[in-house]
């Protein structure tokens, strides 16, 4: 029967710190003098530890897992297509095929289990890291500790000191020290000034009272309360709190500070820390504010212009420091793992990096789509050209090992609240992939339609070489396609900001081998044949010519979807512009006027706010 009890409060959905303390006792099943040893023992049994869930999870299940998703599903049915099906007039199923979307499938799953794993890793990490400090207490011997709670806001223990008496002490918000020790008006006047003294210089206020417990029981009443006194209490900013909101203040997230702390002391800490005073109480929020001008301001605008709000409680989102317990860990919705408010900086940048590569890679993986799906189909097209499945394999391959390189890429973080932008992202991506198919379909056309390569170059004609020409192709799109990763991932001109050492290393490595490829390979069942290291200097040249547009399309489309263009175009009369010089004058005209009008020299017409005397 108790154990059902057990299971009952287990899965109970009240929400303990809103309702009273009665009420509390009554859920849990148990009493304020609280839970004897058998008793703890039991539901020690029903609920565990209280520390932090560990889940275990089989690696190689977790491995075969990256093997069961729709874009694998694809691969899995083209590698069976491959393997099942004839190529048709006696020939074999294709195995080269099959062997090679079986091998892409599995560095994608391996790849993807790599970065999972190291994710667990560091996770299991930061747990081990978690260990509670514990400090010894002398000269008293600890009977009962009634720990803090939301209801009662205070502590008290119930303790033995070195003759043998027993003794209780409690502290807590001196409201409920006042009220427990029941003390007379003008004394409660006099604590009260002395508060407001206090939270007037930013100090904090703890009240103390102590009672003497003849009975020598835990659970005895004891004898009346004694007011001791009221602890001030000076709980400045950390050093670096300051520096920390400027940098937060500076990458545009918008800081407000919500404190359980009296008004006056919310205000004061504001003060040092930079970030205003024009703070409110947490009455104001719900329409119980007595001051007459904030009164009639809506909720949601009073939030937007206020600096913080004071005597809000409880909190809804639970914060635990450095060195919280294991408890208080498991309790919160953040985990600062270090001291101060740098790791919350240090997560808005990691985050925007994080965002800044997921954003950069989806750009790239729609320009490819387009590039590799609009190139192939007008060679097919125009040329009928049957370039080798096999040799787009290839190319999907090593560009994995490249693409794998851009989490660890270097980037630099937007310094404002970024968002997915899709109609930028899809644009710059379409925009980019198609010229990327027009530079390859005009390859195509001078390498077999023309003599332009033969003429310049005296390089062999490929002219009704398929095979030959699958090479050239290859190299070409091969380059250009993973030359595209370093314009996605840069604000400015590609070459100016400097990319990790492992995306340009995996980049010259990818290319190294495409060009050896190119240059020796004579695959029959890819229909490919190498075509030496002329035409390979060549290609290379010309995709290094026509890599140089792919910045200036970027910035024209940004510019373009900025909605700037079309306001000069239109309401300007001009296309580009200076940001910083356009409309100077007109500027220094307007504060001129302003001047003017400030120091009284000219008057406003009535009625008519335009005009002046």
């Amino acid at each position: 029967m108790a154990a059902n009890n057990f299971e009952e409060i287990k899965n109970e959905t009240v929400d303990l710190e809103r309702i009273p303390i009665e009420e509390v006792f009554v859920q849990l099943q148990c009493t304020k003098a609280g839970l004897s040893t058998e008793e703890g023992q039991k539901r020690l049994d029903v609920f565990g530890p209280n520390k932090l869930e560990e889940k275990e999870e089989s690696k190689f299940l977790k491995f075969l897992g990256f093997m069961w998703n729709p874009l694998s599903w694809v691969m899995e049915a083209a590698a069976i297509m491959a393997i099942a099906l004839a190529n048709g007039g006696g020939k074999p199923p294709d195995w080269q095929d099959f062997v090679g979307i079986v091998s892409l499938l599995i560095i994608n799953s391996t790849i993807s289990f790599i970065e999972e794993n190291n994710a667990g890793n560091a996770a299991a990490a930061l747990m081990a890291g978690l260990a509670p400090k514990t400090k010894a207490r002398e000269g008293i011997t600890e009977v009962h500790f009634l720990p803090f709670n939301p209801v009662d806001k205070r502590t008290a223990i119930t303790y033995i000191d070195t003759e043998g008496n027993w003794h209780r002490v409690s502290k807590g918000a001196p409201e409920q020290i006042i009220e427990l020790c029941n003390l007379r008006e003008d004394v409660k006047r006099k604590a009260h000034a002395i508060i407001d003294k206090f939270a007037e210089r930013g100090l904090r206020s703890l009240a103390v009272g102590r009672q003497a417990v003849p009975e020598k029981t835990k659970e005895s009443a004891g004898e009346p309360w004694e007011f001791v006194g009221l602890l001030p209490l000076f709980d400045p900013p950390r050093h670096d709190s300051a520096e920390t909101i400027r940098r937060a203040l500076n990458l545009g997230v918008n800081v407000k500070m919500i404190t359980g702390d009296q008004l006056a002391i919310g205000k004061e800490t504001g003060r040092r820390l930079g970030m205003g005073t024009n703070m409110y109480p947490s009455s104001s929020l719900l329409g119980e504010s007595k001051d007459e001008s904030i009164a009639g301001i809506p909720i949601d605008e009073l939030i937007e212009k206020a600096d913080g709000f004071a005597g809000v409680f409880p909190a809804d989102i639970g914060i635990a420091v450095a060195d919280a317990t294991d408890a208080a860990r498991g309790a919160s919705d953040i985990v600062l793992t270090e001291p101060g408010l740098s790791v919350i900086i240090s997560a808005v940048l990691t985050s925007r990096a994080i965002f800044q590569r997921m954003k950069n890679y989806t750009i790239y993986a729609v320009a490819i789509t387009i590039r590799i799906v609009l190139g192939f189909m007008l060679l097919a097209l125009i040329w009928k050209f049957d370039f080798s499945p096999f040799m787009v394999l290839i190319i999907a391959i090593l560009n994995d090992g490249t693409i794998m390189t851009i989490s660890k890429d270097r980037v630099k973080p937007s310094p404002v609240p970024d968002s997915w932008k899709l109609k930028e992202i899809f644009a710059t991506g379409t925009v980019l992939g198609t010229y990327l198919a027009v530079m390859t379909v005009v390859f195509f056309w001078l390498a077999q339609s023309s003599d332009f390569f033969t003429n310049t170059f005296g390089l062999v004609p490929l002219r009704n070489n398929e095979d030959e020409l699958t090479a050239a192709v290859y190299l070409q799109v091969s380059i250009v396609s993973q030359a595209l990763i370093f314009v996605t991932r840069s604000r400015s001109w590609s070459f100016v900001e400097r990319p990790g050492f492992f995306l340009m290393i995996a980049f010259l490595i990818a290319q190294l081998v495409a060009t050896l490829i190119s240059v020796y390979a004579n695959w029959t069942f890819a229909r490919m044949k190498g075509i030496g290291w002329g035409w390979a200097g060549v290609i290379w040249l010309y995709s290094i010519i026509f890599y140089i547009p792919l910045d200036i399309l970027k910035f024209i489309i940004r510019y373009a979807l900025s909605g700037k263009a079309w306001d000069n175009l239109l309401q300007n009369k001009t296309a580009f512009t200076n940001k910083r010089d356009y409309g100077r004058g007109e500027r220094e005209a307007q504060w001129a006027l302003a001047q003017r009008t400030l120091h009284g020299k000219l008057q406003r017409v009535e009625n008519n706010p335009t005009k002046f005397d």
